[in-house]
């Protein structure tokens, strides 16, 4: 639908490098038993050659002070939540008192950044090691804004309490959403100033991920030339995120195959809920599939596939219809790091690699019209479909729709028997639309259950996030913890909502921009 994915392909590759086998080990953990507060630490990636990580220590803050805390998220990992909330245990996650176990470490990476290759790594983010959960689930614990690394390429390595604020609540609501993504359990105050074109309160965020593997990451060995290296990664990425792969002739494949279906099912299940992600830089795509990097990120509120809100991103090339194109760009990239372990002939790693790509075209659209169909109440395949669909959203990019209660409205029996809105092009679209439900075995009721489950009430409303941010900031916690209540269930209609929460901007409100916040 939104672009011509083998034209794209074509443009992929360069040089490749003679290839080798793929060397394993069986296990990832030799862990103890949990600790003090639930604690059960591993320190898997410290296992991986040392060009990818240096251990390094946060820097102690003048005054750590508890804002956030996501009781619920710790219960689920198997934490003493109740404990870590009290205000001591903000040592912790600031950064000044580490729990017993941990091994602190910095990660290194690369990353295409607009397109440009650039050499990163760990700024300002600490990974305290990974988390084993009762239920056997394996996450990282990282801090953001603990410091200066070997990495911050001039940086003070801190963050301000804005952006770390912003990134809790957009990646719980992301959670709520259903969607892949990191997680957020704290927020913590560090009573220092922090001076980007102003001095700013700062803060450290403890994030939670399945991992902070990158595409980055295997560009970063593949620049250093290390074979090794990039053979352990592969590996030891497929071990933890998808080992049922692991049993295969080409592990290489294997891993490029999964990152490929776990970034179409995620940029589709974007933009079914208008999730504009704002810096899809390779260093920002994360091989487990999970949304990552909140930053510039930001909702759709009127239709408009052309939408950029990054005050970085001027010539719009991750705007919300490019999202596609550029993950199947990053895949690329990937594949580019990838071929020397693809096949000893370099033509043979190409047509492999290639294939793979050109079919992220196919996968995704799949994907995108399997969500498309369930908002719109429809349960079976019908070619014309993608048609019928692609009439709505041109209607809506015409009409300056919001997006997000424009499907809210059509979900309802009301609006199965009468067209919501006025206008030749709208209510022959309804016909066509109220046809094609007809066809289905499943009744009205039906249709309206599944797209209630698929259409959200309530999303981050930008400038809803931009005013409780800045009381928050202010010192006013208030609104940010109503704010965080409703995104907690968006799809819940049986709960008061304050019509406000739906709203859209004003019409009148100057556009809107966000900024990456480092």
């Amino acid at each position: 639908m939104f672009w011509d994915g083998k034209a794209v392909a074509s443009l992929l590759f360069f040089p490749g490098r003679k290839g080798y086998g793929m060397r394993m080990s069986d296990s990832l953990s030799d862990a103890a038993g949990p600790g003090r507060y639930g604690w059960h630490w591993d320190h898997s990636y410290a296992g991986l050659p040392a060009i990818f990580y240096r251990d390094w220590q946060p820097e102690p803050v003048a005054q750590p002070r508890l804002i956030l805390w996501n009781a619920a998220l710790a219960a689920s990992l198997g934490l003493d939540a109740d404990a870590l909330a009290q205000p001591e245990n903000a040592l912790c996650f600031a950064g000044n008192s580490l729990p017993e176990g941990v091994r602190p470490l910095v990660q290194a990476y690369a990353g295409h950044q607009f397109g440009n290759f650039t050499i990163l790594g760990d700024g300002r983010a600490i990974l305290l090691g990974e988390h084993l959960t009762p239920r056997g689930s394996r996450v990282d614990i990282q801090l953001k804004g603990a410091g200066p690394t070997p990495f911050s390429r001039g940086g003070d390595g801190r963050a301000a309490l804005g952006p770390m604020l912003r990134e809790y609540v957009i990646s719980e609501a992301m959670a709520a959403l259903g969607i892949p993504t990191t997680r957020s359990l704290a927020v913590v105050a560090t009573g220092e100033w922090v001076y980007r074109k102003e001095a700013l309160p700062g803060a450290v965020l403890t994030r939670v991920a399945a991992s902070h593997l990158r595409v980055g990451t295997l560009e970063w060995a593949a620049a250093q030339g290390d074979r090794g290296a990039l053979e352990a990664m592969v590996g030891y990425a497929l071990r933890r995120h998808y080992p049922e792969r692991l049993e295969v002739e080409c592990p290489a494949l294997a891993l490029l195959e999964a990152v490929g279906e776990s970034q179409a099912a995620l940029v589709a299940r974007w933009m079914h809920v208008g999730f504009v992600h704002g810096v899809m830089n390779t260093d920002n795509v994360a091989l487990s599939g999970e949304t990552i990097d909140y930053g510039p990120c930001a909702f759709l509120d009127r239709y408009d596939p052309a939408t950029t809100f990054s005050s970085i991103d001027r010539r719009g090339r991750y705007a919300f219809g490019n999202q596609p194109w550029i993950a199947q760009w990053n895949l690329a990239r990937l594949a580019e790091t990838l071929l020397p372990l693809l096949h000893s002939v370099e033509s043979k790693a190409l047509e492999m690699a290639t294939g793979v790509i050109e079919g992220f075209a196919g996968r995704f659209q799949s994907e995108w019209l399997r969500g498309m169909r369930a908002k719109l109440g429809l349960f079976e395949e019908e070619s014309e479909d993608e048609r019928l669909i692609k009439a709505l959203l041109d209607w809506m990019a015409q009409t300056k729709a919001d997006y997000t209660n424009t499907f809210g409205a059509l979900s309802s029996e009301g609006a199965l028997s009468r067209a919501p809105w006025e206008g030749a092009v709208f209510e022959e679209w309804h016909a066509r639309w109220k046809a094609r439900l007809a066809r289905q075995p499943q009744t009205p009721a039906e249709a309206v259950s599944e797209m209630m489950r698929h259409n959200p009430v309530v999303i981050p409303r930008n400038h809803q996030v931009e005013e409780a941010l800045g009381a928050a900031v202010g010192g006013e916690l208030g609104p940010l913890r109503g704010l965080l209540a409703v995104l907690a269930k968006p799809y819940d209609r049986s709960a008061p909502v304050s019509a406000g929460f739906c709203e859209p901007a004003p019409a009148d409100a100057p556009p809107y921009r966000t900024f990456c916040g480092t």
